[in-house]
């Protein structure tokens, strides 16, 4: 666990939230922490591939008009291809933000219930609500991630 996480969880039990390892929040900072991680990773992963498609394919031309040998065109040609077949095989932009979107939907859940606002608001037990809440939002992510996963293979079929 991160010092970003280790803080989270500080400012909840500061808060009178919860007690210092309460699970719902551990979880949910965990979550937060690792969406987090796998957007950045899946944003570094796209932009690098895009990237590098895109200067391998503006020195295709620039190879041909050098007079380069054809081979060196058509290596950067097939470079182009293999690179965009990656990011269609491993969907780093859609990654990026779909964990992106679940992580600031997961924050969103805690400061609502920190701030005892929204549906937090008049609750008994906002502890239960939360961890309903937060288990909906990974479960909807899961049931999505599946669903393109079936898509694809449907497509690629």
């Amino acid at each position: 666990m991160g010092p970003e996480t280790d803080d989270s969880v500080a400012d909840l039990n500061a808060a009178g939230a919860v007690g210092p390892e309460d699970p719902t929040l551990q979880r949910l900072e965990d979550q937060i922490a690792w969406y987090d991680r796998k957007s950045g990773e899946n944003q570094r992963r796209f932009k690098l591939f895009k990237g590098a498609q895109l200067v391998a394919a503006a020195a295709i031309p620039v190879a041909a008009t050098l007079g380069a040998h054809s081979a060196v065109a058509a290596t950067l040609g097939a470079m182009v291809v293999v690179m965009e077949g990656f990011q269609q095989l491993n969907q780093y932009q859609q990654n990026w933000t779909l964990y992106r979107s679940n992580a600031e939907a997961l924050k969103h859940e805690k400061f609502l219930f920190l701030a005892h606002a929204g549906p937090y608001a008049h609750v008994e037990d906002g502890n239960a609500l939360l961890a309903d809440r937060i288990e909906g939002l990974i479960s909807q992510e899961h049931a999505k991630w599946v669903s393109a996963r079936q898509e694809r293979e449907k497509t690629d079929a």
